[in-house]
C-alpha cells in the first residue's frame, strides 16, 4: 500500500503529525530562529504548539515542535535548516 504523498521509502504516513526536539544554548533568541526555521517548512506552525523546558541548571533549552510533516523531503529540508544553524546544537 503506498501514499500519495509519500516517498516510497519512508514508513510514515503523510501528511503527519511529527514532532521535533530541538535543544540549544538557553537565550531569549532561540525560541524565535526556531520558529523562525520551523515556519518555513510548516507556514501553519503556531508558537504554542512548541513545548519549552530548561536544563536543570538553566543553560540549555528543549523545545518541542510538532510540525505537520508533509513528505519525507519536508523533514529532511527542515532538519538540514534546523542543524545548519548555529545557536542550535542537537535535532532529535
Amino acid at each position: 500500500m503506498t501514499h500519495a504523498n509519500s516517498s516510497s521509502d519512508s514508513l510514515i504516513p503523510f501528511p503527519s503529525p511529527f514532532p521535533l526536539k530541538i535543544m540549544g544554548r538557553s537565550n531569549r533568541n532561540l525560541e524565535a530562529v526556531v520558529l523562525d526555521i520551523v515556519r518555513r517548512h510548516d507556514p501553519g506552525f503556531a508558537e504554542d504548539y512548541m513545548e519549552k523546558r530548561n536544563s536543570s541548571g538553566g543553560n540549555y533549552l528543549s523545545l518541542t515542535c510538532t510540525v505537520t510533516a508533509t513528505s519525507k523531503e519536508m523533514l529532511d529540508a527542515l532538519y538540514r535548516d534546523l542543524t545548519a544553524h548555529p545557536a542550535i546544537r542537537f535535532v532529535l
